[in-house]
């Protein structure tokens, strides 16, 4: 093993794609680099989608967040960029975790054209928030 090498097995990462009606999830590493789909909640209540994700922490026990930011195609924030990072607020104050954002502008646009995708499309656009998110952070194995 070269020197100041170091046995890593990886950070865990949780990624969301939020939607005010559905909110896809996805987890990962920093090892492998790839996102893997979840599941999309689409509870009703706040309460009820806090739950499903507290449950999906518990289970997959991942050391940060992170969080989709839909921009304008030019790069400037709109509503939905502030509810997404109030969003990400209430996850970091719910699960003492560190939470990122993540340049969301053409995830969903990707995998719209892809028909076997709308089924579950919020949870695959939150593992391509996540595959962004790993090499926006150029995470080195």
């Amino acid at each position: 093993m070269p020197k100041g090498a170091k046995m890593d097995k990886g950070l865990t990462i949780m990624a969301f794609d939020y939607g005010t009606r559905r909110i896809g999830v996805a987890v990962g590493n920093t090892l492998t680099k790839a996102g893997q789909p979840l599941k999309m909640i689409a509870e009703p209540s706040e309460d009820v989608r806090f739950r499903a994700i507290q449950t999906l922490i518990k289970e997959w026990q991942p050391n940060s967040l992170v969080v989709g930011l839909p921009c304008h195609p030019d790069g400037t924030e709109h509503e939905m960029s502030a509810k997404a990072r109030r969003f990400g607020n209430q996850l970091n104050g719910r699960f003492q975790l560190p939470v990122e954002w993540v340049d969301e502008r053409y995830t969903s646009a990707v995998l719209e054209g892809e028909p076997d995708m709308r089924d579950n499309l919020d949870a695959e656009s939150a593992a391509l928030i996540l595959e962004q998110y790993f090499l926006e952070k150029n995470w080195i194995s």
